[in-house]
């Protein structure tokens, strides 16, 4: 099988535009897809993503659409990169068929409960689905700095094509077959960035910080087994790996997030000044409904729900998780 091929990107947001990059630099051709079509015209002409990822041109090999078959169309796989929360809407009203679809949303979808390759299952059931994750920001994978991620499917075959068509030296892709472990992962480090972030707004300092990360791996890691998971995988990139970048890299949208809830600015007024969106917000409370319901408590994502809700100023937020009983870790 040769190398190059033609890989459809679903989402043109950052991420999407970075990982339309990295494909094209990997040798193969892109249709790099958005659902708004003066979006796509402005982008085709400006030769750049100037709104989500300017600074970075897009090559030949990338041709941007308004038309979701037109970048289906001949495709070895889909990336589909949109959050969460629009993962059903546009899964829903892609055509019939098509080509196996890699997620790489990272959340819990409000109101359902459900994961991304969940979601998938229920509007695409026979489909081959995987999901991307790992610890990537945008910007660093659209310059072409080292970075590694994880492409986790049961489906051996659709793995190994994704890793072998996406992946180059400076873009290690890694195999997995624990989906779920990798979902709960990508979806719960954007809560436990949010706490970090407000412990560092609040001024409590790095021993904090490091002390509630930790505690969230260990939320994260039951919550995975709970639901079918693998405790090893959150050791890896897509736990551990994305935990560490998301709560101590200055550009994580829901530690920044975090610093600044702290700070005293309204969450409304964080969201208004953003153009990309922030996950944790919305995952927050699904998440932690979902682990309910599995019987798992999660401390700092219940904390972090509470702060965004209203229920909890930070002051109180940061009292009760001190005042948990102390117990053998």
């Amino acid at each position: 099988m040769p190398r190059a091929r033609r890989i459809a990107i679903l989402g043109a947001g950052a991420w999407g535009t970075a990982l339309a990059l990295q494909a094209a630099r990997a040798g193969n051709g892109v249709a790099l897809w958005t659902r708004d079509a003066a979006r796509a015209a402005a982008m085709a002409q400006a030769g750049e993503n100037t709104r989500y990822l300017p600074g970075h041109p897009l090559p030949p090999a990338i041709s941007v659409t308004a038309e979701a078959a037109a970048a289906l169309e001949g495709a070895a796989f889909a990336l589909v990169v949109v959050p969460v929360q629009h993962l059903r809407a546009v899964v829903a009203g892609l055509p019939p068929g098509g080509c196996p679809l890699v997620v790489c949303a990272k959340g819990v979808e409000r109101g359902t409960l459900c994961l991304p390759l969940e979601i998938l299952a229920q509007l695409r059931p026979q489909a081959h689905a995987a999901v991307l994750s790992g610890p990537n920001f945008a910007h660093e994978v659209a310059a072409g700095l080292p970075a590694a991620a994880v492409v986790a499917s049961r489906d051996a075959a659709l793995r190994g094509l994704a890793a072998d068509l996406l992946g180059t030296s400076g873009f290690r892709l890694y195999g997995g077959d624990d989906p779920m472990g990798v979902q709960v992962g990508g979806a719960a480090k954007n809560v436990i960035a949010i706490a970090a972030g407000a412990v560092i707004g609040a001024g409590l300092g790095e021993n904090a910080r490091a002390a509630l990360v930790t505690r969230g791996l260990a939320e994260l890691s039951r919550l995975a087994v709970a639901l079918g998971g693998r405790a090893e995988t959150a050791a890896g990139l897509s736990g551990l790996g994305d935990l560490l970048l998301t709560t101590t890299g200055p550009g994580s949208r829901n530690t920044s997030l975090g610093m600044a809830l702290a700070r005293g600015t309204a969450l409304q007024d964080i969201l208004a000044s953003r153009a990309g969106v922030t996950e944790g917000v919305e995952t927050a409370p699904a998440l932690v409904a979902r682990a309910a319901k599995t019987g798992v408590e999660l401390p700092v994502c219940a904390a972090v729900a509470d702060l965004l809700a209203g229920r909890l100023t930070i002051e109180e937020a940061i009292g009760r998780l001190l005042a948990r009983p102390r117990r053998d870790e």
